[in-house]
């Protein structure tokens, strides 16, 4: 694991790192420049462009926390460079270790155990990466379309429920995969894979109840720390 750590933390992935990271902030700051300069256009003042902007950073911040727990446990597991990079380009905590998890497994290995291989790292960060490939294919080539597809998709009442169903059942076959596997490993395992399972559908309804959209964003690292709570109890 340690011949793995040196890989993942080593120079050329930092500097790979920095420049992927550097671009995201170009384009931010670029999108906020374009944006202020088109403002007039549509009658907006200078007051309620920097109205518009602290609103937008404030509000980010809610699902910025919630994806900070998912990357400190995934420093440990694929080092600094590509934690940073992952989060920082694709942002969806959830998908990213799913990817890690199914690269390592993939390749034999449990992600973070001793098994955990550099041909392991390796398979998991090209998991990782392709899987994010299509979002960014996607949204380069069909940005203009994405107009027409939404009101195709969402024409009808059954279209819509439909495209809701399988991508629900997409994810929950995912995890059920992935916390099988360690339900069967023993009783801690599987108790804490139950209160993670309890504890998700609670913060979903409430935060439906009391309209709070950022504890959804929140809803996976806050189920981790329950799990990790419950672990350190069992243990």
């Amino acid at each position: 694991m340690n011949d793995v750590m040196r890989i993942a933390n080593s120079y050329p992935l930092w500097i790979i790192a920095s420049l992927v990271i550097g671009l995201v902030f170009f384009q931010a700051f670029k999108f906020i420049s374009l944006a202020t300069k088109t403002s007039a256009s549509v009658g907006m003042s200078k007051q309620e462009v920097k109205t518009a902007i602290r609103a937008g950073a404030i509000s980010s911040i809610g699902p910025s926390f919630a994806i900070i727990i998912i990357a400190i446990s995934l420093l440990s597991l694929i080092g600094n460079p590509v934690t940073l990079v992952r989060i920082g380009i694709i942002g969806s905590a959830p998908i990213e270790t799913v990817g890690a998890s199914l690269g390592a497994e993939a390749a034999g290995a449990e992600l973070g155990a001793a098994s955990f291989t550099a041909h392991a790292f390796t398979n998991a960060v090209w998991v990782m990466c392709l899987g994010g490939l299509g979002w960014l294919l996607f949204t380069a080539l069909f940005t203009k379309s994405l107009g027409k597809v939404q009101a195709k998709t969402t024409s009808t009442p059954k279209n819509l429920e439909r495209f809701k169903i399988i991508s629900t059942a997409a994810m929950i076959g995912a995890f059920s995969y992935l916390g099988s596997g360690q339900m069967i490993k023993g009783y801690q395992e599987a108790i804490v894979l139950l209160v993670a399972f309890m504890v998700m559908p609670i913060i979903l309804q409430a935060a439906k109840k009391f309209e709070m959209k950022w504890l959804v964003e929140w809803s996976l690292g806050l189920v981790i720390l329950v799990g990790l709570a419950v672990g350190y109890l069992l243990s």
